[in-house]
């Protein structure tokens, strides 16, 4: 789903990190001066409170619940402030867990795991991959037009489903943006539905969190969600919070140190202990929690409306650059005006969007995606309605996407826009 480039965009060193484009002082993220990065949505920069903070750590880096001394009590203390810390950013109930994991496919493969034996779950043909294809037999629900298509499509599935099992376990799992389209789901009228027919809820926070608040107590939802790495702490740590009562009956995730109350000589004697630690066996990641909860902290201390405002003004800067472009289309699947994050798609006619992508990093030093953004089914459509709307023979085979973030600014739109002019 990368861009298979022909050499590197250009030669970068360690050395050349530095902190780049203040949106406020402590929202600064880290970047390569020369280098315009576009690619928010693949992965976010490093915002620098999160650098600062595994920075301070690593003096002291040490077993985590696994020692008596100083350096282990130390990180096993910053590890478990690290959980209270992303579970209050994403509004945890007080006996939700909070997991964490690798990343967010990690995280929907924990669920999809933990879920009870005849579990019926439902999804949209529209979502990555990540939260495709954990889910066995999931009734896949198709591409709606609306965000109102997309709760009578949900409503009418439910009925369905209730009627054919009616004391059953259902799961709906739905994104909060789309990482294809940046198009927000309605999320809470969904787990209204979910909730009216008995079913649970698990919200892909992925692409939603480094853009707007993220609460599961206001949204009502049942599970959420997402990844550090496109939350500014680009450290393979992502986290999974929710209800625990399937958690905790389901066998751990990993089997492992850890997850054990107790073991005993035999074989199969093996307590397995209940909460978070269940499913967390082996040396955690202590770093990516520590700089993911570093990020929430600081997000939770900044404006994210005003932040909110300033990146909706870039997007339409963006969108309204790309519709004036010739060849050029815009790929969605709500209306035009649909709310959105900063997540634009668009393919060029007749032109490979590899192509165009190399010459943006190559020529301009300008990072974008290319491909089909880990979400084929979705992006395959979304190509062809565009090809009609645009009137054009033929669909284009992938898609080019430009995204934005904290530290984009009217220069870097400037740039994308003016380069991308020159190669179509």
């Amino acid at each position: 789903m990368t861009a298979i480039a022909q050499r590197p965009c250009s030669p970068v060193e360690a050395a050349d990190l530095a902190p780049v484009r203040v949106a406020e002082p402590e929202l600064t993220v880290l970047g390569v001066p020369g280098q315009i990065n576009l690619d928010y949505a693949a992965t976010a920069p490093c915002l620098k409170a999160a650098a600062d903070a595994v920075t301070a750590l690593l003096p002291w880096y040490g077993s985590v619940h696994r020692g008596a001394g100083a350096l282990s009590q130390r990180c096993t203390l910053e590890y478990e402030r690290a959980r209270q810390t992303v579970g209050d950013f994403v509004g945890g109930r007080a006996d939700d867990h909070v997991i964490f994991t690798r990343n967010t496919t990690d995280a929907l493969n924990l669920l999809a795991h933990a879920l009870p034996t005849g579990t019926t779950v439902i999804t949209y043909a529209g979502e990555h991959h990540a939260n495709l294809l954990p889910w066995p037999n999931a009734v896949r629900l198709p591409v709606p037009g609306s965000p109102e298509a997309a709760v009578r499509y949900l409503a009418a599935a439910l009925a369905e489903v209730r009627r054919g099992n009616a004391e059953g376990q259902i799961l709906v799992a739905v994104t909060g943006a789309s990482n294809v389209t940046g198009e927000l789901w309605p999320v809470a009228q969904l787990a209204l539905i979910a909730h009216r027919f008995g079913a649970r809820i698990v919200l892909d926070a992925a692409q939603l969190a480094p853009h707007v608040p993220v609460d599961v107590s206001t949204l009502d939802v049942d599970y959420v969600a997402l990844s550090g790495h496109k939350l500014y702490a680009p450290f393979g740590a992502g986290v999974l919070v929710g209800r625990g009562d399937w958690l905790d009956a389901a066998a751990p995730y990993l089997a492992g140190g850890g997850a054990t109350s107790g073991v005993g000589d035999a074989t199969h004697d093996v307590r397995w202990t209940t909460g978070p630690a269940r499913h967390e066996a082996g040396t955690p990641n202590l770093l990516g929690a520590v700089a993911l909860a570093a990020v929430c902290t600081t997000l939770e201390a900044a404006d994210r409306y005003a932040l909110h405002a300033e990146e909706q003004r870039l997007l339409a800067k963006l969108r309204e650059g790309l519709a004036a472009l010739p060849d050029v289309a815009e790929l969605r699947t709500f209306g035009a005006d649909a709310a959105r994050i900063g997540v634009v798609s668009f393919a060029v006619r007749g032109r490979d969007s590899a192509e165009i992508a190399q010459r943006l990093g190559r020529e301009h030093q300008i990072g974008v995606r290319d491909g089909l953004f880990c979400a084929h089914p979705l992006a395959r459509r979304l190509l062809g309605e565009a090809s009609v709307r645009a009137g054009w023979d033929g669909v284009p085979a992938t898609a080019l996407r430009a995204s934005i973030g904290i530290g984009t600014t009217d220069a870097d739109v400037d740039a994308f826009l003016g380069a991308l002019r020159t190669i179509v």
